[in-house]
């Protein structure tokens, strides 16, 4: 004779963004969650559609868990967002700390974001031609934080430090970006180059010559030269449109990393 194995039900409710994940009707409430056996809390997690990297600790009646946790009948389950500027050591982690060295490999629909990153000196890892499958092996052997707008990416048992990007404007993202991985304090701009991510090095103008445009020869003496793909830069009105642009972010990193 088979054995029937009946349905249970557990509690789930999440927080913060972590409800950009879901249907508008299932925000910000309980949800109930029916299930078979004891899975693991990841699974019904990912199940309500929200990325294991996006989640950075999990509640159960009251007790910190890991993925590995086995979901039982009748469990209340909180979930809450990965916050990187927040010390939660009392509680389990659900991943190894943040990488010591901040890099990102960025999707194909985020190449302006890429841009950005570069501008403010960040490293950032861009090609429309990756596959989410290149993508993921980046993030695992270069330890690389993985910024999409494709949740389905985050999904990758492998890929265990990303973030899915909410807004469409590049400079949104680009907020976005800084504010969730704190990284105000680490800009440090105009120090890589934009278009192949490669750092800069300041060259003599006799170097270039021959390189420059009339104007940029009889105008500039100061140039930088991508170490990767050989792009010359120099200080022209380009660069304080950015400077200016940008303003605000840098002025916020000199603060965060002035003394008291």
């Amino acid at each position: 004779m088979l054995a029937v194995t009946l349905e249970q039900l557990a509690e789930f409710r999440f927080y913060a963004e972590l409800n950009d994940f879901l249907p508008r009707l299932q925000r910000k409430i309980a949800l109930p969650y029916a299930f078979k056996g004891c899975p693991a809390i990841k699974a019904p997690i990912e199940a309500f559609g929200v990325p294991h990297t996006e989640v950075g600790l999990i509640i159960v009646n009251g007790v910190s868990v890991g993925f590995g946790y086995r979901l039982c009948p009748a469990d209340r389950v909180a979930v809450y967002p990965v916050l990187e500027c927040v010390d939660i050591s009392p509680r389990v982690r659900l991943r190894e700390r943040p990488f010591r060295r901040t890099g990102f490999v960025v999707d194909v629909n985020l190449g302006k974001l890429a841009r950005r990153l570069r501008l403010l000196g960040f490293d950032a890892l861009y090609d429309r031609r990756y596959r989410d499958e290149e993508i993921a092996a980046i993030a695992v052997t270069q330890q690389r934080i993985v910024l999409t707008r494709d949740r389905r990416l985050l999904f990758m048992k492998c890929i265990t430090h990303g973030y899915w990007v909410r807004s469409v404007i590049a400079d949104r993202q680009l907020e976005e970006v800084l504010d969730r991985f704190d990284l105000r304090p680490q800009i440090h701009p105009f120090q890589r180059c934009i278009v192949c991510n490669g750092m800069l090095e300041e060259v003599a103008k006799a170097e270039v010559f021959e390189r420059l445009e009339p104007r940029t020869r009889l105008y500039y003496d100061r140039f930088h030269r991508c170490r990767g793909c050989g792009k010359i830069y120099w200080e022209g009105s380009h660069v304080e449109d950015m400077r200016q642009r940008y303003l605000r972010a840098c002025v916020e990193a000199e603060q965060a990393g002035a003394p008291p």
